[in-house]
């Protein structure tokens, strides 16, 4: 079981916390961090896209002249798709982009990011980050003192002060712990949890 430092807001040292090795040392696999961050970044995409064919617009089928003699290319209706204002052919429909991903793998994934974080010391435990109020300025000391400048923060439950204090700071996203998923960890370079998170990422992965 590894054992991390844990500090306060003001980068000292108050304690040590033990991160369980069912979580946070498993086998990590490229091709299934690759597919859980495909598959949830295909979820994101609308799939509104729509084109009108041929059927959709609105004119009269009738010829425009006739087939021969008149030394023209030979034309249908003024719907057909070589002509200006005519339906579009193989265009874009409704759709759903999402990908199916078993749980399993969804959960074996989000371990296998945790993992990469602490492996390569881009883990920070907090023991708490309160903030007497909603002021940027105070978060950004909080957050230079701990020194990261591209982070995901993590909490147990939500946290108005942080949360509205940090909405603006570039770089820095705060998410309540039911929220965590595997491109946002891999996303920014430091994962900063508070302590009481470790918890509840235990109780949501060890099942």
């Amino acid at each position: 079981m590894a054992t991390v430092d844990v500090i306060d807001i003001q980068g000292n040292k108050v304690s040590q916390a033990e991160l369980p090795d069912a979580v946070f040392d498993v086998p990590v696999k490229t091709a299934v961090l690759h597919q859980v961050v495909k598959a949830q970044l295909a979820k994101r995409r609308a799939g509104t896209a729509k084109v009108k064919n041929r059927s959709d617009i609105t004119g009269s089928t009738r010829k425009l002249y006739r087939q021969k003699g008149t030394g023209r290319a030979r034309r249908g209706d003024i719907k057909s798709p070589l002509l200006r204002g005519g339906g579009v052919v193989f265009g874009p429909h409704p759709r759903s982009y999402e990908q199916k991903v078993t749980k399993k793998v969804r959960r074996l994934a989000l371990k296998m990011a945790l993992t990469c974080k602490l492996k390569e010391d881009e883990l920070l435990v907090l023991d708490q980050f309160d903030l007497a109020q909603i002021k940027t300025k105070d978060f950004m000391a909080a957050v230079q003192a701990i020194q990261v400048k591209k982070a995901l923060i993590v909490t147990a439950d939500a946290n108005t002060n942080l949360e509205l204090s940090s909405r603006n700071v570039s770089g820095i996203k705060v998410m309540r712990l039911d929220g965590l998923n595997v491109y946002d960890i891999l996303k920014y370079d430091k994962l900063v949890l508070l302590e009481g998170a470790i918890k509840g990422i235990e109780g949501r992965l060890l099942v």
